[in-house]
């Protein structure tokens, strides 16, 4: 399926998972309050403060790797695949630290319980989950770096989080 028109240059799947996992780390933190667990209350609100920075850096980091590729073009091809390889692999970071975030807010949504919260670690957990192709396509200059088995870890416990806090409300 080709790409939108301009979307080369956004970083869509990345928004839209920070997005979500800001949305669960809200629910999350709806849940807490409604429950009067101030503490869970403070860590949902963290958790989403955290996934707004990701966000942010990861608008940052594609930018800086889209420029990189264009930059590097008049460059020795050696020269050029590390600049370009280096930009790409630095873009990795946000979407792992979005599965990070991912894997806490369904952590703190299992613990919470009731069908709210367990609905909140799914989203989470789905976060996590999409956070992998990300992570591996702006690594593919660098292979074998233990960031895609890392990303591959956190969707693999967030999912399983993730029902673990749904057979709670069967």
């Amino acid at each position: 399926m080709a790409a939108p028109h301009g979307s080369e240059d956004v970083p869509l799947g990345g928004a839209a998972l920070a997005a979500a996992a800001h949305a669960a780390a809200v629910a999350v933190g709806a849940v807490a309050r409604a429950a009067g667990l101030a503490g869970e209350a403070a860590q949902a609100a963290a958790l989403a403060a955290r996934i707004d920075a990701a966000a942010k850096l990861n608008a940052e980091t594609y930018a800086n790797a889209l420029h990189a590729r264009s930059a590097a073009a008049p460059l020795a091809p050696e020269q050029r695949d590390w600049q370009i390889g280096r930009a790409f692999a630095d873009a990795a970071e946000p979407p792992l630290e979005l599965a990070r975030a991912a894997l806490d807010v369904a952590v703190l949504g299992a613990a919470l319980g009731g069908p709210d919260a367990a609905a909140a670690a799914a989203i989470a957990a789905g976060v996590a989950r999409g956070a992998v192709p990300l992570v591996a396509a702006n690594l593919t200059a660098v292979e074998g770096d233990s960031r895609v088995a890392e990303v591959t870890r956190l969707a693999d416990e967030a999912a399983r989080v993730a029902r673990t806090a749904g057979d709670a409300g069967t």
